[in-house]
């Protein structure tokens, strides 16, 4: 597995795998932004080291102050539960702690067991509650915090 920084040329598969993962996905436009025009904004692919051209999971997080705040985070399907997940939040806290950033945060819904099992495995503490935070079903987002990187 690799990663590199995401490119435009890469949106149509990450944007597939945002369908599948979330029931309010990020639109194409979206990842495009990010790509071109927030200066704060890092996204990363995770692709196969045989067919690169493969995206396995990818991921966004923004520089804030000296904080990496996690916005956007997933895997396909068919590489769920084979490491990927792990292999890129590690990229991630490397990067950031590689920019000089402290802490790391990320909101995640309530019932997600699976992720939240994943941060806190590498360090993530609850530290709040955003009551009815998705708009879909108001579930609530729990608020992760790592404050070491």
């Amino acid at each position: 597995m690799k990663t590199r920084p995401m490119r435009v040329s890469d949106v149509d598969q990450v944007h597939a795998i945002e369908r599948l993962s979330f029931p309010l996905p990020w639109s194409r436009e979206s990842f495009i932004r990010e790509i071109r025009e927030i200066d704060n904004s890092h996204l990363l692919v995770v692709t196969d080291d045989e067919a690169r051209a493969a995206v396995m999971g990818y991921a966004c997080w923004w520089e804030v102050a000296d904080e990496c705040h996690i916005t956007n985070f997933a895997v396909a399907p068919a590489h769920r539960r084979k490491g990927v997940a792990d292999f890129l939040l590690e990229r991630i806290l490397e990067d950031a702690k590689a920019g000089g950033l402290i802490r790391a945060t990320l909101e995640v819904r309530l019932g997600n067991a699976a992720a939240i099992a994943l941060y806190e495995k590498w360090g993530f503490t609850a530290a709040a509650m955003r009551p009815r935070y998705y708009p879909d079903n108001r579930e609530d987002a729990l608020v992760m915090w790592k404050e070491r990187i």
